[in-house]
């Protein structure tokens, strides 16, 4: 339901995706195996919209593998229930399969930023 509220508000319906609800060990091992970078992240977001052959499944945008383990603890530090990190790290991931890149640059990481917050806000008064 909140993936495709996003894939609805991000004007993509008929999009698909996905996604992989895991642990820090899992992730820790994707995140050393794909972006060689030691130990567990929250989030990482695997394109299928870039390089060679993007154009066979045009609506296939990817996968979103999030850690409920380190969400859990953010969410925790934050001050946030642990379905509001989920939303806030789904958000990020499909973010980053449509193409942004928080990484690249303070102008796009504000960009994100503001766009995160306002899908946050189309799902928050979905689920009200």
């Amino acid at each position: 339901m909140t993936a495709q509220a996003l894939l609805d508000a991000l004007g993509s319906p008929d999009s698909e995706l996905s996604l992989v609800f895991t642990d820090d060990a899992e992730i820790a091992g994707l995140n050393e195996q794909y972006r060689h970078r030691q130990g567990p992240t929250n989030v990482l977001a695997f394109p299928m919209q870039e390089g060679d052959f993007s154009d066979i499944t045009p609506e296939l945008l990817g996968d979103v593998v999030i850690s409920v383990e380190t969400a859990a603890q953010e969410g925790a530090s934050l001050g946030l229930t642990l379905n509001q990190r989920l939303d806030f790290l789904l958000i990020h991931g499909i973010l980053h399969l449509f193409g942004y890149d928080h990484e690249t640059g303070e102008a796009e990481e504000m960009e994100m930023d503001r766009k995160t917050e306002q899908l946050y806000e189309i799902i928050k008064a979905k689920k009200e």
